[in-house]
């Protein structure tokens, strides 16, 4: 009969380093976790703990599975019996058993340093004449990463006579441990004294490039922004309205790392139950944090609804030394039903979808958040606007200048440079003359339009009455021109049917061909034909709302038709065609229910006039206008 594997328990880095200290004999007389008044302890889920307590053994490994120790239940705690010590990590070979450190640097002082050495303590070091400077690395103790503090008391002794060891003396807030310092250091220092810096001073110059590594400012720190709030919320489309945002300014690379994006590829096979969801923010804060560590940004956007795993996440991320920024999209839930476009919600409170957030599953909303957004009957640009001032407050991002909304004649967009002239000779000097009447013209920035024809795609519900109106009249308006096509579908269009009749009989007396009218063929919307589109125009904003769900990165050419009118209005008359759609991308006009086109499906000849009516209305405002140069 087989042997049952022993279970096997990953420690926080704490309780990693408290172990180091055990199994090498640095602790002294404690020799286990959870010994009465010891700080060192270890948190055990409570299976384990039940496990112990029946006399089994557990294995501590390390985040590599790298078995270090076996944990028995002993008399006074939880005794342990090493198996191996840590094999890898920087400057591992200055990690010293104690009576490895006295015998080989007996006769030198003992002084401990958590944080680089200044000025007036490297006055006092050559004092001490020879020295042994015991760096206190263990989790929570040093002012500096463990690294950077390494670094920094490596080069203070070539400076001095002075040796390096590495100690992993964590600090546990606990009224325990400044005894367990002293018996620590007393250890290592065995028959020689052990003396401590005082504070104050200056940071010596020979470690202002480790002071300004280690201490970056705001703008040049890792950043993980973490967009939490219910499903509906506007938090994906928010995150992904920021990360083009960032990525238009140019000034830093950025992850995205959305909630659904990660499930189908970080975390394919979990459940949506509490545990593995929780599983999920993990992962998601994991891989956040390794982006933070190296300076870079990471946007989140899952749900995250729990408190003690958004902590988690925190933690993570302020242990590698980057800025969790915490964004609540604090949308209602009775908005968020309203937009549900997925019939989730309804499902949910039909009991279709268990542990569903906010129907039957808590969200715990946030009280540590850096900024909180309601995007309630908000465009996404004002929404945006709340992060970015936070954002910009804070220093740590700046969004501002060249990711600001420009001026039609300064649409963003992929820019050709004029060349620069090459300099001229020095001119000879000759006597002045006077200035020319008119100043020479400034070299302008050149921009190329996308090739082939603009691709306009307007969008209803089924695509048999609004949108394939749209579609028929803004080419019988437009007339025969290149310069742009005309599309249509609908979010929950039919396959293939015609135009509802009332609606062709409109079209008929407005003079759109009979032709034209027999060949339409209704189709539902999809990606494909979103992300294809140069332009989107919808009927109402439930519809533009679904085309941001289905695309984010669609928020700056997707319209209703009515806003789109409202925001041509707002740029110079001149403007026209691909230049137009990069200008009101930034200028658009607010949203508004006047905008929308109602449905006038079944409600008789009078409401397919009156859609057709403001739907001509609004078409003979912007055609001109798109079609414009390139007709």
């Amino acid at each position: 009969m087989s042997t049952p594997p022993v279970p096997q328990h990953c420690p926080d880095p704490r309780e990693l380093d408290d172990l180091e200290l055990l199994t090498s004999g640095a602790a002294g007389p404690i020799v286990g976790f959870n010994e009465p008044g010891s700080p060192i302890t270890l948190e055990l889920p409570d299976a384990l703990r039940r496990h112990l307590a029946d006399g089994g053994q557990v294995e501590l490994v390390d985040p590599e599975g790298l078995p270090l120790a076996r944990l028995t239940e002993g008399l006074r705690g939880l005794d342990v019996a090493p198996l191996a010590h840590a094999q890898f990590g920087p400057f591992r070979h200055l990690h010293l058993r104690p009576e490895v450190a006295r015998e080989r640097y007996a006769g030198r002082t003992v002084v401990p340093v958590v944080d680089l050495v200044t000025d007036t303590q490297l006055d006092r070091l050559r004092e001490l004449g020879p020295v042994l400077l015991a760096a206190l690395v263990g989790a929570g103790t040093p002012a500096l990463s463990p690294v950077g503090l390494l670094r920094g008391t490596l080069r203070v002794a070539e400076l001095i006579d002075a040796e390096v060891i590495a100690v992993p003396l964590t600090h546990h807030d606990s009224p325990g441990d400044d005894a367990l310092r002293a018996g620590v250091l007393a250890w290592y220092a065995g028959a020689d004294p052990v003396v401590e810096l005082e504070p104050g001073g200056a940071v010596l110059p020979a470690l202002a490039d480790i002071a300004a590594h280690e201490n970056p400012a705001p703008a040049d720190q890792g950043l993980v922004l973490f967009f939490t709030g219910l499903s509906g919320s506007g938090k994906s489309t928010l995150a992904r309205a920021l990360i083009d945002r960032v990525l238009e300014q140019g000034r830093r690379h950025v992850t995205s790392l959305d909630g659904d994006v990660v499930r189908r590829h970080l975390s394919a096979g979990l459940t949506f139950s509490k545990e593995d969801r929780e599983t999920n923010i993990r992962r998601i804060g994991w891989v956040a944090a390794e982006i933070a560590r190296h300076g870079g940004l990471a946007v989140c956007s899952p749900i995250a609804p729990f408190a003690e795993t958004r902590a988690q996440v925190r933690a993570m991320v302020e242990q590698a030394g980057g800025r969790f920024f915490l964004v609540h999209v604090a949308t209602p839930l009775e908005e968020c039903e309203r937009r549900d476009r997925k019939g989730l919600y309804a499902k949910a409170r039909r009991g279709e979808i268990p542990e569903f957030t906010g129907i039957s599953s808590p969200y715990e909303e946030p009280d540590d958040a850096d900024v909180v957004v309601d995007t309630t009957g908000r465009s996404i640009d004002d929404a945006l606007q709340d992060v970015v001032r936070a954002l910009a407050a804070s220093g740590h991002l700046d969004l501002g200048g060249d990711s600001a909304p420009t001026p039609a004649s300064q649409a963003r967009a992929p820019q050709r440079r004029t060349p620069r002239p090459a300099a001229a000779p020095a001119p000879t000097p000759v006597a002045p003359t006077p200035p020319p009447a008119e100043a020479a013209p400034r070299p302008t920035l050149t921009v190329a339009d996308p090739p082939g024809p603009l691709r306009v795609l307007f969008v209803c519900t089924a695509n048999i009455c609004r949108s394939p109106y749209m579609e028929l009249r803004a080419r019988e308006i437009a007339g025969e021109q290149d310069a742009v096509e005309f599309i249509s579908a609908g979010t929950h269009g039919f396959r293939s049917h015609r135009v509802d009749t009332t609606i062709a009989e409109v079209l008929r007396e407005r003079g759109v061909a009979e032709a034209s009218i027999e060949s339409f063929a209704s189709r539902r919307l999809t990606r494909e034909l979103i992300e294809d589109a140069d332009l989107v125009l919808t009927a109402e904003a439930e519809h533009r709302a679904y085309v941001l769900e289905e695309v984010p990165t669609a928020f700056r050419k997707a319209f209703t038709l009515g806003q789109f009118a409202a925001s041509v209005s707002r740029v110079d008359d001149d403007v026209t065609g691909a230049a137009l759609l990069r200008a009101v991308g930034h200028r658009r006009a607010g949203a508004s229910p006047e905008h929308d086109v109602a449905d006038p499906y079944r409600r008789g000849r009078a409401a397919a006039q009156e859609a057709g009516d403001q739907i001509d209305g609004l078409l003979q405002a912007v055609l001109p206008r798109l079609v414009g140069e390139r007709s």
